[in-house]
């Protein structure tokens, strides 16, 4: 439930380089830049925003103290670059479930 004057964060459409994102495109965008093991090249490749549009775009949806968490968690964490990971590039959404 929304406070009166309160706008909502996940209404808005957000600009992707091809177009718009809808609000489930942003919520998964979210939620991938959360998760410790998914480098921000696999958000490039399956919705076309870089690094840079990744943190403008969390900038914009969370609130001030979630940002700011989430930007001290992200900055130094190796997984989240694929340069510097010692992995390929790869990604398994965490609603599939692998047999």
């Amino acid at each position: 439930m929304q406070r009166l004057g309160e706008k909502s964060r996940l209404t808005a459409v957000e600009e992707g380089p091809d177009g718009a994102l809808n609000a489930a495109d942003v919520s998964r965008v979210i939620e991938m830049a959360w998760e410790d093991r998914t480098p921000f090249e696999a958000i490039e490749q399956q919705f076309g925003l870089n690094e840079s549009a990744v943190i403008a775009l969390m900038r914009r949806q969370l609130k001030r103290s979630s940002f700011r968490m989430w930007r001290i968690r992200v900055r130094a964490r190796t997984t989240k670059h694929a340069a510097l990971s010692p992995g390929t590039l790869r990604h398994r959404a965490s609603h599939t479930r692998q047999a």
